[in-house]
């Protein structure tokens, strides 16, 4: 199968890319401003080999001691790294390829790094933007929404948070009446993220079921489905066969957490991230790069990324250097979610500590040749576009009716 909505290039090594574009598009970054939630804790704790065994023995001495198991549903962790450390590692990697730089901010329901960033480099380098969590049916959704209007970005958001937290708006009407809204605003870009990651962990027959759902109901508000930095090559590839079978571009998101730039960009010959937005809204077109970097082993990056998320930073601001400053919990006795550090003084139990420090060794470039070894052949980036043998997914495997077209 051939693209016709979007083109894609495989860098193999660091280059010149302005021969092919005017300007990179850096999409879905993370913040210090980004609460990322813990409730998937249990579920990797249990498979990770030793980790499992210290993890399981933690939890029922939890339960001796509070006759309850440890609740994750409201805790969180936050990235290490400020608006303005992003923003310039950002442009730095896009500039040093010969192209202007773009770039949008997404932090979990929240716009205030976006805010900050907006108001030292301007709305046309630095949108206001947003990764909106959309509640639906038995699981939900991330959607990108970038490129808010400024005067009106901060009125926004509570709408759309309002629906994200609030149950009783939890109806595909009030979803309808969420998308029409911003689909209303012509500078704004729409992209469903990572849709065919399990992000609730449900389990991929479930999870596709509902994309399908959400797809029927919602696609025609989605202008652009995302390729994600973060997620493996064979998820990709399905994501873009799905969007070409439905006629809809693809844009990427790199869904960085840690200190190392995005993995993936957009190409485009906008100057403008408005110009960019109507090239993927009314032209239904997109360029987009997997950068040099995203053809190393994922778990190997993964990993790496953990390990700058759970790095001591002491240049940092009081109460922003240890990880236990950065991982907020529960425990229940009434004063609300703190920083684990207000209960731990050395950063917990010794059998964390030296997983924490395991992790970090996995995640150094030491350990990647065990995960190059390990990745499975679907897995590997082809060298080029034309290698990567695209296919049109089985119709019965897709969602049904949705239009070919987002709503201009």
């Amino acid at each position: 199968m051939n693209l016709k909505q979007t083109r894609l290039h495989i860098l193999p090594e660091a280059g010149d890319l302005a021969a092919k574009a005017k300007t990179g598009i850096s999409l879905h970054c993370h913040t210090e401003h980004s609460k990322e939630m813990l409730d998937f804790v249990p579920v990797y704790a249990e498979k990770l080999p030793i980790i499992a065994y210290f993890w399981k023995k933690e939890r029922q001495n939890f339960f001796k001691r509070e006759g309850r198991y440890p609740d994750f549903s409201n805790s969180f962790w936050s990235p290490p790294m400020s608006p303005a450390s992003v923003y310039d590692i950002e442009k730095k990697q896009i500039n040093d390829t010969g192209l202007n730089a773009l770039v949008s901010i997404t932090d979990h329901d929240c716009i205030d790094a976006a805010l900050k960033v907006n108001e030292q480099a301007g709305n046309q380098n630095a949108p206001i933007s947003l990764e909106w969590t959309v509640p639906f049916g038995y699981g939900f959704f991330h959607v990108g929404v970038h490129n808010l209007p400024q005067e009106h970005a901060v009125e926004l958001t509570k709408t759309l948070l309002d629906y994200t937290f609030n149950k009783e708006n939890h109806t595909d009407a009030k979803l309808h009446e969420m998308f029409s809204m911003l689909n209303d605003l012509p500078g704004v870009l729409v992209i469903l993220n990572h849709p065919l990651w399990d992000i609730e962990t449900v389990g991929k027959e479930k999870h596709e079921l509902l994309l399908k759902d959400f797809l029927k109901i919602n696609g025609r508000w989605i202008h652009a489905l995302e390729i994600n930095g973060f997620r493996s090559w064979s998820e990709n590839k399905a994501v873009i066969e799905m969007a070409e079978t439905h006629g809809m571009p693809i844009a990427t998101g790199g869904d960085r957490h840690g200190c190392k730039p995005n993995t993936v960009i957009n190409l485009t010959k906008a100057e403008t991230f408005d110009e960019f937005v109507e090239e993927i809204r009314i032209h239904k077109r997109s360029e987009v790069v997997l950068m040099p970097e995203y053809k190393q082993p994922l778990h190997s990056r993964q990993l790496q990324s953990f390990s700058e998320i759970l790095k001591h930073y002491p240049e940092f601001a009081a109460g922003r250097q240890l990880w236990y400053e950065r991982v907020h919990y529960d425990i229940g006795d009434g004063l609300g979610v703190r920083p684990l550090s207000d209960h731990w003084l050395y950063g917990g139990p010794f059998w964390l500590r030296c997983a924490i420090r395991t992790l970090g060794f996995l995640g150094s470039p030491t350990a990647r040749p065990i995960f190059s070894i390990a990745r499975k052949k679907m897995d590997r980036v082809p060298k080029n576009a034309p290698n990567a043998a695209f296919e049109a997914p089985d119709p019965d495997e897709t969602p049904r009716n949705l239009p070919s077209e987002a709503v201009g």
